[in-house]
Formats: C-alpha cells, structure tokens, sequence
C-alpha cells in the first residue's frame, strides 16, 4: 500500500521572515549534499528548528529527491508527535532528528548521511584518529553509538542522545554519521569536515605505513581555534556555497 502523503508546498507571503530563511538554508543543504554525491536518493535526511516554534522542526518529504527539495515543500513538524509516512514524513528520520533537536536546545540542525566512506568509519573498533586537519575539528567532540537497526524505535532516541552528549558529532556504528550546529551552515561545514577526514584515514590505513598522530595539546588548541574560526571569518564561505548552488539551480529558493 502506498503511504506517502502528497503536501502542498507553503506560500512565502504566509510565513515568518526568519522560518522562510531556515527554509532556503535548509534547501540549500539538501542540494548541497546532493551536489557532493553523500544522498541516497530519497533517504537520510538534514533537519532544522522553526525560529519562534522551539517544539517544531523543518525536514524534507518522504518521496522527494534531494535535488527536488525547496524551501517551499520542506514540511513542518512536532518533534512531540509520533509521525511516520502517513503524514509524509520518513520514520527514522523523524524519530533521529526529532529525538535530537528535542534533548539538544543549543542545536538547530542536524545532518546525517550513509555514505560508503562514512559507513567504512563506522565499522572501526578504534574510530576516527587525529591523523589530520579535519579531524581535529572533532578532538574530544564526537561520539560513538552502538548499531540497534534502522532507527524506528522512540526508545533508541535516549541512547542516541546518550552517545551524542553535548558533542558536535556522532558515528553511528556500522551505520553513518551525524553532526548537529547552531546554524546549516556550521552543520554542513562539519559533515564535510568529518567526511573528509574520514577519506583521508582510510587511505592512510590501506597503505600500512605508520601513521602521524597530532599530539593532544596540538588538537585541543587547533579544535578551539576551529571554534573560533566558524563563529567569525568561517561564516564567510555560506555565501560562497549559495552562489555556487544558484549557477547549478537556484530553484531550492523557492
């Protein structure tokens, strides 16, 4: 039986100045993510708060590809109900991103992806090693949580939580990753960051060699700088990225 459910896209003139702008950055992340092959064709999914509405978030619709996804047809939901397809939202994704942005008030996005590079972090009992610059982002900032199936269950949502304590990141064993920010941006910024230093361990490790590991004090003193940075002269690049998205398609606007 077919359980999607078919939501007519809002009309700008009728929402807040501040939700439209999370819906155009929200659809901005997920053409992104799309640009930068990390999709899996209508799953996986990004999130984010409704300025004003605290109890609420944004996430696309379940059948839509995320290069379809606009700042008009995101869909706006209670992370207090209990929501699946029928009400055109995807299960897991409500109940990850739900779950998260319920127990995390200093968060306002999340971003989880299932990508092969992703996914092969995953599987490490030793997980991600500061071997390089982007991963230090993450020195003493992510955590692990143990794989429990696709994430359906209400109950999995505390030992989520658990793992991803006040951490900008999360490896879900044998699963994917997830980072959470206060703006898309930031959000964004850091799943790039995790995947990149995902890739580079990776191919560190095939070669059998010894690996140069950044010493503690240098970690914690670049991560901090990192902070610094994606609060201040970071923020720059968010433009950059919607230029470059508005000479592929700028139809996320709308």
């Amino acid at each position: 039986m077919n359980t999607h459910v078919k939501i007519a896209p809002v009309i700008q003139a009728d929402i807040a100045p501040a939700e439209w702008q999370a819906r155009v950055d929200l659809a901005s992340a997920y053409r992104l993510i799309a640009h930068y092959g990390w999709g899996d064709v209508i799953y996986n999914h990004s999130s984010m708060r409704v300025p004003g509405e605290e109890r609420k978030f944004l996430i696309k619709q379940h059948e839509l590809l995320y290069t379809e996804v606009t700042a008009s047809n995101l869909v706006k939901v209670s992370m207090d109900d209990d929501l699946d397809e029928s009400s055109g939202v995807n299960r897991p994704g409500f109940t990850l991103h739900g779950g998260v942005l319920a127990a995390r008030p200093d968060v306002n996005c999340a971003v989880h992806v299932h990508t092969e590079t992703g996914m092969a972090l995953a599987g490490l009992k030793h997980g991600l090693r500061m071997v390089s610059q982007p991963a230090v982002r993450f020195f003493n900032r992510i955590g692990y949580h143990d794989y429990e199936g696709i994430t359906e269950d209400f109950g999995e949502r505390a030992r989520i939580n658990k793992a991803l304590g006040k951490n900008r990141a999360l490896i879900l064993h044998n699963h994917g990753l997830l980072t959470v920010g206060k703006t898309v941006r930031e959000t964004f910024v850091l799943m790039k960051s995790l995947l990149e230093a995902a890739d580079i361990q990776l191919k560190m490790e095939a070669t059998g060699g010894a690996l140069v590991e950044i010493p503690a004090a240098i970690c914690e003193k670049t991560a901090h700088q990192y902070e610094h940075h994606d609060s201040g002269r970071g923020s720059a690049d968010w433009p950059a990225y919607l230029r470059m998205l508005d000479t592929i398609d700028s139809g996320y606007r709308d």
